[in-house]
């Protein structure tokens, strides 16, 4: 039972890897590998892939024969890639393409441009739906962002495409692409001040409490020890005589 779902897997991951990774958002290297977290993130987008794990890729190459995978360290590639779509120039690329960003480097990707993420180029998809998907691995609520393509090329770029879904491009800079407005932050409250730190007395030192005088108590015991010398020093006469 095992080794038929191992199998069943093997057969998904040959399509998905080594025919048509930009239908699930992945874009293999010149080598064809995708990073194994990026391939599980993908899966588990699909309907009754969500349980896939990294111990099941690794027994698909223990229980099935002739592997359709390959893995190599955290990367993962098909055993079969002669038809593995290559990146080649979008000359018909569409008039719009799409991808999104964390919220938080919305305001830094408007002041600045688009930038790859972890890759040499900006990974762009043909429909909003994949690039929100593709931005979902990243943010629970990614910015979804317009790219004009009209525009890029007025600019310079030029766009290579894998697939029927993705494309490529060079970092996009400032006025090439659309998207909400940078929401706007309110100012932090000011911080209460705080009190100064009473400074300790200098060593060495001592000050005088004026109100120690006016203790209950205090006067009396004065008084008490001025008796108490006077009838001594009396005393004292008497035995003299």
């Amino acid at each position: 039972m095992r080794s038929r779902r191992s199998g069943k897997l093997g057969r998904l991951l040959a399509y998905v890897l080594g025919l048509h990774p930009d239908a699930f958002g992945l874009v293999p290297d010149a080598d064809g590998y995708v990073k194994v977290s990026d391939l599980l993130k993908a899966l588990h987008e699909e309907e009754g892939l969500g349980a896939v794990r990294r111990a099941d890729l690794n027994e698909i190459l223990l229980t099935v024969e002739n592997p359709p995978i390959e893995i190599d360290g955290g990367r993962i590639r098909a055993a079969e890639r002669g038809r593995l779509p290559q990146p080649d120039v979008a000359a018909d690329a569409p008039k719009l393409l799409y991808t999104a960003v964390r919220r938080r480097a919305h305001a830094h990707v408007f002041a600045k441009g688009i930038f790859p993420m972890g890759r040499r180029r900006v990974i762009l998809a043909a429909t909003p739906e994949m690039a929100l998907r593709i931005g979902g691995r990243m943010d629970a609520q990614p910015v979804l962002l317009t790219v004009h393509v009209a525009k890029c090329e007025k600019m310079g770029l030029v766009f290579q495409r894998y697939g029927a879904l993705l494309l490529s491009s060079k970092p996009i800079p400032v006025g090439a692409f659309t998207g909400p407005p940078v929401p706007k932050t309110e100012p932090a409250p000011p911080k209460p001040e705080r009190a100064p730190t009473p400074q300790p007395p200098t060593p060495g030192s001592f000050f005088l409490d004026p109100a120690a005088d006016k203790k209950p108590g205090a006067a009396a015991k004065k008084a008490g020890r001025k008796k108490d010398v006077a009838w001594k020093k009396e005393r004292r006469q008497r035995k003299r005589r």
